[in-house]
This record gives structure tokens, C-alpha cells and sequence, in this order.
């Protein structure tokens, strides 16, 4: 989790994310040789930033030597006998948010819309390249090549570590707000691994929001995206059982969810709806989905018809098959477990969830609904094979293993 602390850090001075990212591991690697056998550090964050300060400041002079003319790394050697620049001062040189500055550099435009969201989530979610493929539901040869070249635009591009102002905020800011909400579902829902929540990720995704909520106060859909990560969030301690296991939304004790959270997401909501009017954008739409399962204090009194039609509502602003399969799990509840389904097998062909698990999942329980054991026996046991989470695995195969006694029942 330090590990996009360093790279932010480092990048400012380096002015190259690729070479950032190998300081940071150099200093990780050292840990991993070092805290066995001298015991781990009194404050494990800032030793790991002094190693990787070290190693910047290595690189850095062995650079002078090699190349003296090159300007950012000290035009004062240019001068025989000039000082050597204090470049330990410049990584503490700490102007605004390296983390924010970060994220829009990874979201410049010289990089495809695929490579800003993939290497975002490298340098600052600390994601590896198989869970940001399980994300974006693409194999990991194609992601590792995605996530490569991008840095080496950057680098080529020699692209400014900074925060962009004016116009060109705004021209980048969806890219950006897309990316912190990748973060917060990869630790709202872990693809992979042991957790099912990754609450670090979660709260890292947040400040990041905030930040941005803070530089750019007059953008609707900012506020939504943090109204929307506010209210999810408020869930978090009722996701996950005490053995960790998953505990899906309309099973959740709804007294462990975080009021404040909620209060702050539905202000943000508030705030959001206020700028943006009668064209709400995306992320202001699911926060009023999100809205909708926070105001009910029951999951009897949540109000289906409502979150239906909003999203009928998304689909028409950010049409998407997922939305399509949310919507369908929707107008489940509203209208029925066929009516459903109906809308949810009519997703099958569909590229983009042919690898996705949850469309086998929840065909899999509105076929259960529908008495038809067999066939959602069927459907849980595709989606185990799908999903990579261990405790999502475990979840489907008791569902499995219900409908199967059910059918033989």
C-alpha cells in the first residue's frame, strides 16, 4: 500500500513514472532482504521512502555523470566545481498532492483511454497486472503489454509531473474520476486473493475523490463520485462475515453500516444534483442508486421500482451491458424472478460478459427462485470457474451445492 506513496514521490523528481516505479521496488526489495532479519522498522513507511530516496539519489548522480547536460537533473554541473543539487530536499519538497499529480499524469491524453485506467491502477492502486485484467475483463499478456507501452509514452512524451489547470482539467477529469472508482470496486470487491474487501484501497480511492472534489468544486460529477464511494463504503464492515466470508447486500445487518459515511455521501449527492440539474452524468446516477439502498432501513423498504428505472435511466447515459445486468437484477425484485431472467439470458452473447462471473451468478439464483435447481446448480458452478476470489468461489459453491440438494429433494 506504500508503494504509490513512493512512486508519487519519486516521479516528481525523476519526471519518469517508469523509472519511479523501479526506485519503489528497488526499496521493497530491500525491505523484503533487510525486515527478516533485523525485525521491521519502527515506522515502515518512512524507511521505506529513505531507501528509495537513496536509490533515487544513486540514479540521480550516476545520471550527472553520464549525460551532464541533461537540465533536470542539475544544470549547475555545467559549471566545473558547482554544487551538487540537493535532490534529498527536492523529495521532500512536498507542493500540493503528489498522489493527485500522479493520477493526471498517468491520465495525460497522449495515452488511449485503456492505457490511462490500466496504469493508473499500477502506479497508485498498487494493483498487479492480473487483477487490473480481471478488471477490465482482458487477458493479462494484453494488459502487461497495455501497462508497458504506456510508460514508455510518457517517458517519450517527456509529459510534466503536475496538476493541469484551467481547460485541460476538465478535458482529463473523467478519465481521472473512472480510475478512482476502478480502485475503490477493486478493494469493494477484491477480483482475486483470499479478501473479499480490500478496505485500504477503498479509503485510498476516497482521499482521492475528495481531493478532487476540492480542486474542482463546481463539477457535478465529481461530487457523485464521491457520493457514490461514501455510500458504498458505509457498507463495508457488513460485507464480509466473521470468517470473512461474503455476506451479499440484501442479507446485510444494516445496523453495522456507517451512518456518517451515509450522511456524507447523500450531502454529496445533494451537492452534485444541485450543479449538474436535470442532466445528471453517470456517477451521479448510481450514487442515486446507492441512495436508494441507504435510505431503506429494512431490505423490505428498499423501493425496486425506483432503482429499475434509474437504471433504465443509466443505461440510456452510459449504455453498458453490466448496467444491463444490474438493471435486470432489479426488475427482478420489482416485478418478478421471470421477468428477470428473461432480461439476463438475453446478455449471454455478449463479449464483454463472457468472462464476467456474476452473469452466471445471478442467472443462477433467479433460476433457483424459479425452482429450477438443476439449471442454477449449472449456473453457480460456470461462475466458480470464472471468478478468481477465493471466498466468491466458496459462496458459489455453497449455492451450488443448495440447489443441487434441492433438486435431489
Amino acid at each position: 500500500m506504500e508503494a504509490p506513496k513512493l512512486i508519487a514521490g519519486l516521479a516528481r523528481l525523476m519526471r519518469d513514472v517508469g523509472r519511479a516505479e523501479e526506485l519503489a521496488q528497488d526499496a521493497l526489495v530491500a525491505a523484503l532482504k533487510q525486515w527478516p532479519e533485523e525485525g521491521v522498522p519502527r515506522n515502515p513507511a518512512a524507511w521505506l521512502m529513505q531507501v528509495a530516496k537513496h536509490h533515487a539519489l544513486d540514479a540521480a548522480r550516476h545520471e550527472m555523470m553520464a549525460r551532464r547536460k541533461q537540465e533536470e537533473l542539475g544544470q549547475a554541473l555545467a559549471d566545473e566545481g558547482a554544487p551538487m543539487p540537493d535532490l534529498d530536499a527536492a523529495l521532500d519538497d512536498e507542493v500540493g498532492d503528489d498522489l493527485l499529480r500522479l493520477i493526471f499524469t498517468a491520465c495525460h491524453p497522449v495515452l488511449s483511454k485503456e492505457a490511462r485506467l490500466a496504469l493508473t491502477l499500477r502506479l497508485l492502486g498498487g494493483l498487479t497486472t492480473e487483477e487490473i485484467a480481471r478488471a477490465f475483463l482482458v487477458p493479462e499478456p494484453t494488459m502487461a503489454q497495455r501497462i508497458v507501452r504506456a510508460k514508455k509514452a510518457l517517458s517519450d512524451a517527456r509529459v510534466s509531473f503536475e496538476v493541469p489547470q484551467g481547460a485541460e482539467l476538465g478535458e482529463r477529469l473523467a478519465s481521472v474520476l473512472e480510475v478512482v472508482y476502478l480502485i475503490f470496486n477493486e478493494g469493494y470487491a477484491a477480483t482475486v486473493g483470499q479478501d473479499w474487501v480490500r478496505p485500504a484501497l477503498c479509503e485510498e480511492a476516497l482521499r482521492l475523490g475528495r481531493i478532487l472534489a476540492a480542486r474542482a468544486p463546481q463539477e457535478p460529477e465529481v461530487h457523485g463520485l464521491v457520493a457514490l464511494m461514501e455510500l458504498q463504503a458505509s457498507r463495508l464492515r457488513a460485507r464480509v462475515g466473521p470468517d470473512g466470508e461474503p455476506v451479499l447486500l440484501l442479507d446485510q445487518n444494516r445496523a453495522r453500516w456507517d451512518r456518517l459515511l451515509i450522511g456524507r455521501g447523500l450531502a454529496a449527492l445533494e451537492r452534485g444534483q444541485q450543479l449538474a440539474g436535470a442532466a445528471p452524468g453517470p456517477y451521479l446516477l448510481q450514487a442515486a442508486l446507492a441512495a436508494c439502498h441507504a435510505r431503506a432501513h429494512t431490505a423490505e423498504e428498499t423501493d425496486w421500482h425506483r432503482i429499475a428505472a434509474l437504471y433504465g435511466v443509466l443505461g440510456h447515459v452510459a449504455p453498458s451491458p453490466i448496467v444491463e445486468l444490474n438493471r435486470a437484477v432489479a426488475v427482478s425484485m420489482a416485478e418478478g424472478p421471470a421477468a428477470g431472467l428473461r432480461l439476463a439470458e438475453a446478455l449471454a452473447d455478449e463479449p464483454v460478459l463472457k468472462r464476467y462471473h456474476l452473469l452466471p451468478s445471478v442467472c443462477g439464483d433467479l433460476l433457483s427462485k424459479l425452482g429450477r435447481h438443476v439449471e442454477a446448480a449449472e449456473a453457480f458452478e460456470q461462475a466458480i470457474a470464472l471468478t478468481r476470489n477465493v471466498k466468491e468461489q466458496a459462496l458459489m459453491a455453497e449455492r451450488a451445492a443448495s440447489a443441487r440438494a434441492a433438486a435431489a429433494g
